[in-house]
């Protein structure tokens, strides 16, 4: 257990689409992973950029697959879109929410004036992530920004892993927004550093190891906190697109799987040589 990385850092805050299941399966061996966590108390936290589930959906998920979880370790980029929402627009005031119904319930409870169409003139529209939306979702989004609203997104990931593959995210559909209304929106979430800050601070670590299986999100974000980083390639990112990535957006390490978090396989990034270079 010595060799193991874990025992490097306080804390581990984890991503969770890719990195501990895909869609509604676990991924193999993530379970184990975190159990053992557990098991050498090692404190834990969830940060997610899903906006469409509240903390309590998210916990209750994770322990249906096994994973040990609590409400209070979950921090979701929804809250965080709020959060940037009060920034700049009035309690009160109308906005259209263009995602969950979770996310419509966060807007309320903020204070605001839930609103369903570019036509009753909503001062912003927040914009997260849920299957559901169509087409006439993002249309009355774009009606609505190119007649003033100012817009908010949760995240902007352009794609998920899901049990079947890899699936359209957040960061896609706001793109489809983005091409109508010639704009872009004021963003949350990762790769922003404040949830894992956040997270961080929340669970008393000092220094956590930050562990995604995107580059521009999760590495990007937990670097950007000042936290070590893994990718894990059991998501979106391999271990070439680490390699040629900026420097802002490599990881520390790779793993080929949680279970390198204890046996000590885990090997650092290694950098390829410029062209033109012995290797």
């Amino acid at each position: 257990m010595s060799s193991g990385l874990v025992h490097s850092y306080d804390g581990v805050l984890f991503d969770l689409d890719g990195v501990l299941y895909a869609g509604p399966a676990a991924i193999a061996g993530a379970a184990d992973a975190v159990r053992e966590l557990v098991r050498l108390d090692v404190p834990r936290a969830y940060v997610t950029n899903n906006a469409s589930r509240s903390a309590e959906q998210v916990a209750e998920h994770l322990q249906s697959l096994d994973i040990p979880a609590r409400t209070d370790e979950v921090f979701g980029s929804a809250p965080a879109g709020i959060s940037l929402l009060k920034e700049s627009v009035k309690p009160g005031s109308k906005v259209m929410v263009t995602g969950s119904d979770y996310l419509r319930s966060l807007v309320k409870e903020a204070g605001y004036h839930l609103v369903s169409t570019a036509e009753e003139d909503p001062a912003a529209v927040i914009q997260g992530f849920d299957p559901s939306l169509g087409w006439a979702d993002l249309a009355e989004a774009s009606y609505a920004i190119n007649a003033g609203a100012q817009w908010f997104a949760t995240n902007l990931d352009l794609s998920i892993p899901r049990e079947r593959g890899i699936a359209p995210g957040n960061g896609a559909l706001i793109e489809a927004v983005g091409r109508a209304t010639g704009t872009q929106p004021q963003a949350a979430g990762k790769p922003e550093p404040v949830m894992f800050t956040q997270a961080a601070r929340s669970l008393q670590m000092d220094a956590p190891l930050v562990i995604g299986d995107r580059l521009d999100t999760d590495v990007l974000g937990g670097n950007r906190a000042g936290f070590d980083t893994a990718l894990v390639l059991t998501g979106i990112d391999s271990e070439a697109s680490a390699q040629s990535a900026d420097p802002d957006s490599q990881p520390k390490w790779i793993l080929e799987h949680l279970g390198q978090l204890f046996d000590g396989a885990h090997r650092p990034l290694q950098q390829r040589a410029p062209q033109g270079t012995d290797a």
